[in-house]
């Protein structure tokens, strides 16, 4: 078949049956199941993106409910983008930040450090959002030992959250389905309960006091461990993992107040989070925090190049300062000159469209709208913040009994993916923890778009209802 992109007005053709031979001969694709491929079902091939909606290689149209991975936030085929980065990439394709810089990341540095708050103004840059996150625990590692407190390794992470697959951040991620295959993962990785006030294990009546004990579940596990063994807390502001936990309110003030009292770093993985998924560039000015380092990565860029950054304190910074003392640490494409390039491109687009405000002014009719779908039987929670909500789904309403192991297989990986697929929505049914529909779109939609999606959730969740 063949696509016309809406902008550049330029045709691709695609011979279906050639590529997805090639697929199943030669494509190993992420997280997922390869047996989709080899068993001649084949795979889902996205060819085109304009706005809020992709298509793929047959020529149907769907909503992107997920903006790509929690990522395309400005929205799909914004030509500015592209022409940025061609400019860039014919003035200067590449070049490391290994002992040299240039224009592109200098100024991205200093634009990101403009948005962190507090003392937060340093900036290292990666490729992605496993890296910043294995870059953060690295460099927490050694500040403690330039410190001269060696013995401070540990980190603390919350049960469920996903914090990336290289080595290191899989010590920090808490899905044991996801590390078990690896192990032994790198030590010092000890879990503590999220934020999931739908399933409270205490004060499930009150909100408050249900995250002062879930933050208190952090004081508790430094002082099992030794404050002295312990580097860092790593926290999502919302965590993703799990199904879209906001934080109580106080929960991360209490959070601040742990980590100073016993001289541990924060955190704040902000690689979902960040660039507007909240309403703001970094998700910690949401809920009032200021952490000592800010991991983030993909709507950086709304996708159109890869980059990821950490944001370090001054105080963190500070041993590196003076001296012959070097973070031994770095990535060959981290702060890729076309990925900075873009990057600033597209914190333009976020000011000139005021896409931030978009999302804080229009988060409450998101929730009000898909809150409707309370009055079906399969919906148990609705939850989240900003533009990134996720809806739990239970077998019972009354006594929130989740889905058994077969079930769940059978609802999200045997119907709801799929149908939700074919009915024009791509999104995320997941069973990470308990049963959950993630939904993240682009930060340019409103309420036509949101009861759009309103929609075709009501007619596959009803018809997912029926079938169970």
């Amino acid at each position: 078949m063949t696509i016309t992109h809406p902008t550049s007005g330029l045709s691709t053709k695609f011979d279906e049956a050639d590529l997805q031979q090639k697929a199943k001969d030669h494509l190993w694709m992420h997280f997922a199941r390869q047996s989709v491929m080899e068993d001649g079902h084949g795979v889902p091939i996205i060819v085109k993106g304009d706005g809020h909606h992709i298509w793929d290689s047959k020529g149907k149209k769907y909503f992107d409910g997920l903006s790509g991975l929690f990522v395309v936030n400005a929205g799909h085929g914004r030509q500015r983008l592209a022409e940025v980065a061609a400019k860039q990439a014919a003035e200067l394709a590449f070049f490391p930040l290994w002992s040299y810089a240039h224009p592109s990341a200098i100024e991205l540095a200093d634009r990101l450090a403009d948005y962190a708050p507090g003392d937060l103004n340093r900036v290292f840059f990666s490729t992605g959002g496993g890296e910043a996150v294995e870059t953060a625990f690295k460099l927490a590692k050694y500040y403690w030992k330039l410190q001269g407190r060696p013995t401070k390794h540990k980190v603390i992470s919350r049960a469920v959250a996903y914090h990336g697959t290289p080595q290191g951040a899989l010590a920090i991620t808490g899905i044991p389905a996801m590390k078990e295959m690896f192990e032994p993962v790198t030590p010092g990785g000890f879990r503590v309960p999220n934020t999931n006030f739908y399933r409270a294990p205490e004060h499930g009546d009150h909100l408050e006091q249900f995250g002062l004990w879930a933050a208190n579940r952090i004081e508790e596990m430094i002082e099992f461990e030794g404050p002295e063994t312990v580097a860092a807390v790593f926290l999502e502001p919302v965590q993703n993992s799990g199904g879209c936990f906001p934080p109580p309110p106080g929960y991360f003030q209490r959070v601040r107040e742990i980590c100073d009292k016993y001289d541990v770093l924060l955190v704040s993985d902000e690689v979902i989070c960040a660039f507007g998924r909240l309403g703001h560039m970094f998700a910690c000015d949401e809920y009032n925090y200021v952490p000592d380092m800010i991991t983030c990565a993909k709507g950086m860029t709304s996708g159109y190049s890869p980059i990821g950054a950490t944001i370090v304190s001054d105080k963190v910074y500070e041993p590196f300062k003076h001296g012959n003392t070097s973070f031994y640490h770095g990535y060959t494409f981290g702060g890729h000159p076309v990925s900075a390039a873009v990057a600033l491109e597209n914190l333009d687009i976020f000011e000139e469209e005021k896409l931030n405000e978009n999302v804080r002014e229009n988060s409450p009719a998101f929730r009000r709208t898909l809150e409707k779908l309370h009055d079906l039987p399969i919906v148990g929670d609705v939850r989240g913040d900003g533009y990134f909500f996720g809806i739990e789904l239970v077998k019972d309403k009354k006594t929130k009994e989740t889905f058994d192991d077969d079930e769940s297989e059978r609802l999200l990986r045997g119907f709801l993916s799929k149908a939700l697929f074919d009915a024009g929505l791509y999104c995320r049914a997941d069973d990470r923890g308990d049963p959950v529909i993630q939904l993240a779109p682009p930060l340019t939609i409103g309420q036509r778009e949101f009861d759009e999606i309103e929609g075709i959730l009501r007619s596959v969740l009803t018809e997912a209802w029926a079938q169970l």
